[in-house]
């Protein structure tokens, strides 16, 4: 019994020291829960207003889930006289634009300090969303610079890990938009007037600008009210004070759409472009409905020919260039019976049209109308005749 006693102490004792060297090393220091710095801050400016919009973090430093989020603070760098044409630097936030409080919508976390974040959770951030007011003083004494925004976010001890990516907006002025937008349906498009500041506005309040490094424009959009969706009809230079217009034809009819306009501020660099949009114009809206006919038809002449041959008469007249117009009717009358009376079953396509329908010894007068796709018909064109021998 002693003899298997023995054999069996020593394998014991080496599990026990194999279990001995499984043990952990001492505890790791506790998590500092400092909010990793955004790297997706994004800005974007209209009229005075800088939006800025950035993921909520969801990692700390240490690359652990982050289980709580304080204040998050924003920070802006306007341009001065030293740089009046370049952004700021900014390597800290100094005195921020604004305090947000803690998102009340991030999850609270259960996991241990050390626990890592799943793939799922950085598919959850929340985004996060600050409009900037830019002061007038700026953009009208640093037109040709940019101010420079950033974000930290804090932890529930007010601490942070530095700033996002910093973002650079332009600092340009712009113009009020037109307030007295008014538009027109004609049959060659949408006619819209409004009064125009001219170029005699261009940076009224402060030193004047150089009209090659800052261009002002006036921006039409055209809103599908069905859709919603916006396109740019097309853009016009302020010019000289006074009334303007701009015609857009490249609707569709039998839709409703909304139109605006906005002034746009360009800053023109060696390298690069910015454009800045003011505020936008009451829209207006329109009912794009066809009640418009084509052009009348001009130039319609005719030409007897049947000389050892069974007589015909040929038309020929000047197309119409209506971009909808889909052919045109034929009329004859002649000094027996004075009506007109239509020749074609089938709209004519082409210019031109021969009448094999004479008779020897008459003559006749012929007119022309277009009709578009939409079955508007023109008023008919003037009249020409020719006999028939």
């Amino acid at each position: 019994m002693k003899r298997n006693f023995k054999s069996l102490l020593a394998p014991t004792a080496l599990c026990l020291l194999l279990a001995s060297c499984a043990q952990t090393g001492p505890p790791l220091p506790p998590s500092l829960e400092l909010p990793k710095p955004p790297g997706d801050l994004r800005a974007s400016r209209k009229g005075n207003r800088v939006t800025l919009d950035w993921g909520e973090p969801m990692l700390t430093t240490d690359r652990q889930s982050a289980r709580y989020i304080g204040p998050t603070l924003v920070c802006g760098a306007l341009p001065s006289t030293a740089h009046p044409d370049r952004a700021p630097e900014m390597t800290e936030c100094g005195n921020p634009v604004a305090m947000l409080p803690a998102p009340s919508d991030v999850p609270q976390s259960k996991k241990s300090p050390r626990a890592k974040a799943r793939k799922s959770d950085l598919q959850h951030a929340s985004t996060q969303t600050y409009v900037v007011t830019l002061p007038d003083s700026v953009q009208v004494e640093y037109p040709l610079a940019e101010v420079t925004y950033a974000v930290e976010v804090l932890n529930r001890n007010a601490r942070g890990a530095g700033l996002s990516n910093r973002v650079q907006v332009p600092a340009v002025y712009t113009l009020l938009p037109p307030s007295d937008l008014s538009a027109e349906l004609t049959g060659d498009g949408v006619v819209l007037t409004w009064t125009s500041a001219g170029e005699s506005q261009r940076n009224p309040s402060g030193p004047p600008a150089n009209a090659s490094t800052i261009q002002l424009r006036y921006r039409i959009y055209r809103r599908d009210e069905n859709t919603g969706k916006d396109a740019v009809a097309g853009e016009v230079s302020l010019g000289e004070p006074g009334p303007a217009h701009f015609t857009d034809s490249g609707f569709e009819w039998e839709k409703t759409y909304l139109y605006r306009v906005t002034a746009v501020s360009i800053v023109k660099r060696p390298e690069s472009e910015a454009q800045v949009e003011g505020d936008d114009s009451r829209p207006v809206r329109v009912i794009a409905h066809d009640v418009f006919p084509p052009s009348v038809p001009g130039g319609l002449q005719a030409a007897y020919s049947g000389e050892g041959q069974k007589p015909f008469i040929d038309l020929i007249w000047a197309p119409v260039t209506n971009a909808d117009l889909a052919g045109y009717n034929v009329y004859r009358s002649s000094a027996a019976n004075g009506v007109a009376v239509k020749l074609n079953s089938d709209l004519v396509k082409s210019p031109s049209y021969r009448d094999i329908a004479v008779a020897s010894g008459q003559a006749y007068s012929y007119s022309v109308s277009a009709v578009d796709v939409r079955g508007n018909e023109s008023a008919r064109s003037e009249e020409t005749s020719e006999s028939v021998p």
